[in-house]
């Protein structure tokens, strides 16, 4: 045991040389509290730390949490001997106390704290060998393809790696995870049917929904939120309807149910619920109107089609509920006998069962029509008129009506002739009605005739201007006819016909423009006496026009009175106004001097013509003076030159170069920049800074602008300024130099009197000296 002692000490005093203890400095110091860190797993007899203490001191004593791994020999030098382990003791707590000769402690107790350093030295194990799980089908995302009947289960191979696996020192386990798949019982059930206005006790339950696990709370929710919702759920999922339903009213519900946690939160997306409402005969027919009216002529075939009565049924449509069924059960009168007609019994049709009616036996029958469905009935009625056939034909009470003299101004609408045709068919009836058309002459259609439907007669009206120019003379035919086509072997011949003779005369009418609006476009830049456009116009009388203008009031313009040819005579200026609009007038030469006005407008197009300025005038610049730092303010440009598509592209610097040591304009976008200071050397005053804006146009526009820039005293981020002071009125520093002044003018002044009046007096002391001196020789 001695000589193992002296090597563990000959072993410490090595190392205790080799590594440099013992000497002042990081190793080495006086007693007092420390704490060291040290990584664990390290090799025992590592040296912490050589303590110090005052000369009384013979040895040093340590105590508190050593664990026998921590020691300290009477020269100071502490160190372990084993190796720590962080996670058996993550800290030690010691206390090194100096011990005199005699064991009475000098110095201390110093606590010293050994903190130890984790290494990675233990491996990762899970907490169970094996682990077991389960999924829902389709209940979270990333396991839409799992199917219970095609693989119920799953075994997985869970590993792990400490240090992220990054190392070659790392650990790591292994487990194996078995997970049943399980089905998915959240499914909107099958769309339901209904049979409207069921007789069974409600509610009545329809189908049901479920949630994959107990406590959730279903409700329903209908987006369309109707005034009454006849459907409900239980806490079980069973869905139920409240109250009959009528087909009719609603043929079909859609829904959704949904499951939330007792907190409201939704489990799953909703279920949509489709709920058909099933038909039952419940309607009866209806009849389109209270009589239906048919008509028939005489002359129609049997078998021929006369009408159709068309009936409703408000019961499904294209099933047996609404297929109804006509019948004919009653005919009145029954003359020349009964069963006249004939109706489909499935489509409503009425068919002529005998040949050639006659109006005269009887002009009505009144027809009973029994329709049905498959358990209702219902009675129409049925009105067939019998209408006289189209054997005559309109007859024009005289074929010629003369010839009728009007001037080409004759306003439209106005009744030129009137007309009239008869018809011996039935009155009242599309077989004596008559239409009148033009045949011949007015193959521009300036005329039309309007006929009176109680009497047949046929007013001819002005329907287009008349143009003696074009047509002096209108060789008109009238032509009568009836909307009812004529019966075979019936034709329209030349007593349904007319004439009549329009003759035109001539009236002195303005001049015609051929637009009302002339349109031209051209640069702004144009030079003077550059043609714009033209205009022309015609007199319907062949006169010779003259063109003037109207409205020009720029002066920019003029007209070839002959030509109509139109001129720039000053400089254009879109900025001035892009779209200039004047009036042309053209005046017929001789005659009347009548004259007609057409517009011309002038769309200008732009070019870069304007230099940029500043949006706004910029006067409430300033920064608090003195500055604390560089600062900076943003200005804005614009430009009268018309903007592009793509917006301004100013480019901005400084108008001298003598002021870059100052100043510096930074680019923000197109439109605006900022001004900003370089330094906070600048005197209480009003700086212009020149700055040069650049539009990078075609050929690129600049402009140089001033910006005042106020340094000032501030209160509350504004310039101060003291109260009453204004414009032109002294400040008081200004008011107080003028009154100084003010006094000391005075003072000179007085002073200058009262050495004056000084003067005076002594000269007149003197005066009266000598002569009070003079006296006694006088007398």
């Amino acid at each position: 045991m001695m000589l193992q002692a002296q090597l563990h000490c000959l072993c410490l005093f090595t190392l205790y040389l080799t590594t440099g203890y013992g000497q002042e400095g990081k190793f080495s110091g006086p007693l007092k509290p420390m704490t060291f860190s040290i990584f664990e797993g390290q090799g025992p007899s590592q040296i912490i730390f050589q303590f110090k203490a005052s000369p009384l001191a013979v040895t040093f004593k340590l105590t508190g949490e050593t664990d026998d791994i921590f020691q300290i020999q009477p020269d100071g030098l502490l160190y372990h001997n084993k190796a720590l382990d962080r996670e058996t003791r993550a800290v030690h707590k010691l206390q090194v106390s100096a011990l005199d000769a005699h064991g009475n402690t000098v110095e201390g107790p110093v606590p010293i704290t050994i903190e130890v350093k984790d290494i990675n030295d233990n491996r990762p194990v899970f907490l169970q060998p094996k682990y077991e799980g389960s999924v829902r089908q389709n209940s979270r995302p990333g396991s839409q393809e799992l199917d219970p009947l095609k693989n119920p289960s799953y075994k997985l191979v869970v590993s792990v790696e400490d240090m992220g696996g990054q190392n070659d020192h790392s650990f790591s386990d292994s487990t194996s995870v078995d997970i049943m798949v399980k089905e998915n019982i959240w499914k909107a059930p099958e769309p339901v049917e209904i049979e409207e206005n069921s007789t069974n006790p409600y509610p009545i339950k329809i189908t049901q929904v479920q949630w994959n696990d107990p406590g959730a709370l279903y409700s329903l929710v209908d987006k369309e939120k109707p005034s009454k919702f006849p459907f409900s759920i239980d806490q079980e999922g069973d869905i139920y309807v409240t109250q009959p339903l009528d087909r009719e009213e609603k043929d079909a519900y859609v829904f959704y149910a949904v499951a939330k946690d007792e907190h409201g939160k939704p489990l799953a997306f909703p279920l949509q619920i489709q709920v058909k409402v099933k038909d039952i005969n419940d309607n009866p027919p209806t009849c389109p109107s209270a009589v239906t009216v048919l008509e028939v002529q005489e002359n129609e075939q049997i078998g021929s089609s006369i009408g159709t009565l068309i009936a409703h049924d408000m019961d499904e449509e294209n099933t047996v509920n609404s297929v109804l069924e006509y019948r004919i059960v009653d005919q009145t009168p029954k003359v020349p006998r009964d069963g006249l007609f004939l109706v489909q019994s499935y489509s409503g049709t009425f068919q002529l069962a005998v040949q050639s009616l006659r109006k005269r036996d009887t002009p009505q029958y009144n027809l009973t029509v029994e329709v049905s469905d498959k358990g209702f009935k219902t009675l129409c009625f049925v009105q067939i008129n019998i209408i006289d056939i189209n054997d005559q034909i309109p007859i024009f009470e005289k074929p010629d009506y003369g010839n009728l003299t009007l001037p080409e101004d004759t306003a439209i609408g106005t009744v030129i002739l009137t007309i009239q045709a008869t018809d011996a068919d039935e009155p009242h009836t599309g077989s004596s009605k008559i239409l009148y058309r033009i045949t011949q002459g007015d193959s521009e259609g300036r005329l039309e005739i309007e006929t009176d439907p109680e009497t047949n007669t046929g007013y001819v009206k002005v329907k287009k201007p008349l143009d003696f120019e074009a047509v002096a003379v209108h060789n008109i035919v009238f032509q009568a006819e009836n909307p009812e086509p004529l019966v075979l072997g019936v034709q329209y011949n030349a007593s349904s016909s007319a004439t009549f003779r329009l003759i035109v005369t001539d009236v002195n009418e303005a001049p015609q423009f051929s637009q009302q609006v002339y349109q031209a476009k051209v640069s702004e830049d144009v030079a003077k006496g550059t043609k714009v456009g033209n205009v022309t116009a015609k007199d319907p009388e062949g006169l010779d026009i003259s063109y003037s203008l109207r409205g020009d009031k720029r002066g920019w313009l003029k007209i070839d009175p002959v030509t109509g040819e139109i001129f720039s005579v000053a400089p254009l200026d879109r900025e001035a106004e892009s779209l200039y609009r004047v009036q042309v007038v053209a005046t017929e030469v001789g005659g009347s001097s009548l004259s007609s006005v057409a517009q011309f407008h002038l769309t200008l197009v732009d070019v870069n013509d304007n230099p940029p300025r500043l949006a706004k005038e910029y006067t409430g610049l300033f920064f608090c003076h003195p500055p604390k730092a560089p600062e900076s303010l943003i200005f804005e440009a614009t430009d009268d030159d018309q903007q592009s598509f793509r917006g301004r592209h100013f480019t901005f610097s400084l108008g001298s170069e003598t002021l870059q040591k100052d100043w510096e304009v930074s680019k923000i976008n197109g439109t605006h920049a900022s001004l900003s200071t370089k330094h906070t050397g600048f005197e209480e005053r009003v700086y212009h800074i020149p700055v040069r804006i650049n539009d990078g146009g075609r050929p690129p526009l600049e402009g140089t602008v001033s910006l005042p820039v106020t340094f000032c005293k501030c209160v509350e981020d504004r310039c101060f300024q003291p109260a009453g002071h204004m414009p032109g009125i002294p400040t008081v520093g200004v008011t107080v130099g003028v009154l100084l002044t003010t006094f000391l003018v005075i003072g000179i002044i007085l002073a200058v009197v009262f050495f004056q009046i000084k003067k005076n007096k002594g000269q007149h002391n003197v005066e009266s000296a000598q002569a009070s001196e003079v006296k006694p020789l006088r007398n």
